[in-house]
């Protein structure tokens, strides 16, 4: 990347009832080496946050209250549609950012114009020697499970080459406008959980590349919004994992994914909670069998929105 070439990037994160964090998260950005970024805040409906401290703090950034909440998926899109970067750069607002992190995402992806994603290497915010991120492995079709590559390993320098990823990781992610015009924006039908493992699929079905880039750093406090055994990240975990698996897996494969979900893994994880006492977990996976139910024939699940 030339010196005095410095594309703009639009940085979008999506703030819900997490004001403190997404006020980091910005400060952070303002200390950064890469001088040619807008900061696009969408507020989901904050009922128990006020998200105008944002804008008070932080006057230059673009910040838009929704009426609604509309989820991890439609809170990004409603930031896509006000971006005005060659890059848009989706963070999640409970992340930190390193000083040089930008550099090598944009140098990346101005080396090949067949790159559709980039995504930086993520630690742990509570311990920064631990990786949470430097790769995914491909979802298993039937089991639909895949892993994070370096997942809670200490950083010794072990994942310091960049790599290509079959999915880039939603917390810190690269995608130029060009390819989104020409994919489309996020689906809107998965709300949470599974909707940036969606569009990556969709990314390299159009026959692009997604690399992971080693040098770029991101700290995540992961999964402050919805809690580790929240009801909520039960129910859009499982029942999205089905709506990724209906969208883009075909033949004999779909038809195994979904005994395997619906006759085995779901109900051998709600059956533990059941025996544990917790109710409410074992009722979260039987509405995310139930949606799909209600749902069976629902077309909007093929969904793929447009700027």
């Amino acid at each position: 990347m030339p010196t005095n070439h410095y594309p703009l990037v639009s940085v979008i994160t999506v703030n819900f009832n997490g004001s403190e964090d997404t006020l980091e998260l910005i400060e952070s950005l303002t200390r950064i080496s890469y001088p040619n970024i807008e900061i696009i805040v969408i507020d989901n409906h904050s009922e128990a946050d006020n998200p105008g401290i944002i804008k008070e703090r932080f006057p230059s950034v673009v910040l838009y209250e929704s009426n609604i909440n509309m989820g991890f998926a439609g809170g990004n899109n409603l930031g896509l549609m006000r971006a005005r970067g060659e890059y848009i750069l989706l963070l999640n607002n409970d992340t930190i950012v390193d000083k040089g992190f930008l550099e090598p995402l944009v140098r990346k992806m101005e080396s090949d114009p067949g790159i559709g994603a980039v995504c930086s290497k993520i630690r742990f915010y509570s311990d920064r020697s631990l990786i949470q991120f430097a790769g995914y492995t491909p979802i298993n079709h039937r089991t639909m499970r895949n892993f994070a590559i370096g997942y809670r390993e200490k950083d010794k320098g072990q994942h310091d080459l960049d790599a290509e990823t079959a999915y880039a990781h939603g917390a810190a992610m690269m995608v130029p406008m060009k390819v989104i015009k020409e994919i489309g924006i996020m689906s809107y039908i998965f709300f949470l959980y599974y909707e940036e493992a969606d569009w990556s699929y969709r990314i390299r079905k159009a026959g692009y590349k997604i690399w992971y880039v080693h040098n770029s750093l991101v700290y995540h406090k992961e999964s402050i919004t919805v809690g580790k055994l929240s009801e909520s990240k039960i129910y859009y975990q499982n029942r999205n994992r089905i709506v990724f698996l209906r969208r883009n897996v075909r033949g004999r494969d779909l038809y195994l994914g979904i005994l395997y979900q619906l006759m085995v893994a779901i109900p051998r994880n709600a059956f533990r909670y059941l025996i544990k006492g917790k109710i409410s977990c074992f009722y979260a996976y039987q509405r995310a069998i139930g949606w799909h139910l209600k749902n069976f024939v629902n077309p909007h699940i093929h969904d793929n929105p447009y700027l």
